[in-house]
């Protein structure tokens, strides 16, 4: 009989596990438009270091990351234990933020000129290039920026997972809230670590006698600018459909609509879905945005 009761107690927790890989899976999907903006911010936060110190800084923000989730962590399982109605609207907050993050790059690229960000970038190349300036404190200041940035972008992963698992069992929810935590820090800056040593890699293999390794090097130096524009892009996409998606899911007339189109569009439905998401995130950006300058201005006139 015990025998049968631990196989039991096992197939139990197989069955536990095997529901939290699916649903973390599922976390993982919703949460990828904050991962694609998360590397891309987080990889330019270190741009301006130097390079022996490049890996030391990550270290220090992927540390002050861990910090943010054993924080961001229990405050989300603590509402879905005592106040679950609190997380649609924290959802539809952070999608709303997302779009507005997303249509704020946008917006920044089309009012600022791009002489103002070689000038911005002219000061950083000047500021390193200093003996006379602190690097300690530049450093000091490039991972705070770093990990408050994290902060806001950790809290909307782990709303988003803990949404995608919102009727599941507390231990399931804690299961997959933690694990999207962890592979989200190792995961992200694991490749800024890799993202910011790309150029470093290119160099030393440019280096080598042997023409494949410089020919790989080479393509390296020149892929690594060209990778960080991509991750902004892609990130930026993301951002607006998984930021949309979020919140046309909690308004049932927009979100039926969206399924019935998308559905007529089969099989291609799941791009319609995609697109339509996206297009509403970048609607919802620009009000979001709107409102935000509005306030601005009343407040400075104030």
């Amino acid at each position: 009989m015990a025998g049968v009761s631990l196989l039991a107690l096992l197939d139990d927790i197989a069955t536990v596990l095997d529901d939290v890989a699916v649903m973390t899976k599922v976390a993982a999907k919703k949460t990828a438009g904050v991962l694609g903006d998360d590397l891309a911010l987080n990889a330019q936060q270190v741009q301006g270091i130097r390079a022996e110190r490049e890996l030391p800084v990550v270290w220090a923000v992927a540390k002050g990351s861990a910090v943010n989730k054993l924080i961001l962590v229990p405050a989300a399982l603590l509402i879905s234990a005592f106040v679950p109605w609190l997380i649609i609207p924290l959802l539809m907050i952070g999608g709303a933020y997302l779009c507005f993050e997303g249509f704020e790059k946008l917006a920044h690229k089309f009012l600022h000129s791009k002489e103002e960000d070689k000038e911005h970038h002219k000061e950083l190349i000047a500021a390193v290039a200093n003996p006379e300036v602190d690097m300690v404190a530049f450093e000091k200041e490039k991972i705070k920026g770093a990990v408050r940035t994290d902060f806001i972008l950790s809290a909307e992963i782990i709303v988003i997972a803990l949404g995608t698992v919102a009727t599941a069992t507390f231990a399931k929810q804690a299961a997959v809230v933690v694990s999207i935590a962890i592979l989200m820090t190792i995961g992200v800056y694991g490749l800024v670590a890799l993202i910011v040593k790309l150029d470093d890699m290119g160099a030393h293999l440019c280096k080598k006698q042997n023409s494949v390794a410089q020919l790989f090097g080479n393509i390296l130096l020149a892929a690594a600018p060209k990778l960080m524009k991509l991750l902004s892009v892609l990130g930026t996409a993301a951002m607006f459909m998984v930021g949309g998606g979020i919140v046309t899911h909690s308004i049932p007339v927009i979100h039926h609509w969206i399924e019935h189109v998308a559905a007529a569009t089969e099989p291609m439905g799941w791009l319609t879905s995609s697109v339509l998401n996206g297009v509403a995130g970048v609607v919802i950006g620009a009000l979001v945005l709107a409102v935000v300058m509005l306030v601005s201005k009343l407040f400075r006139k104030n």
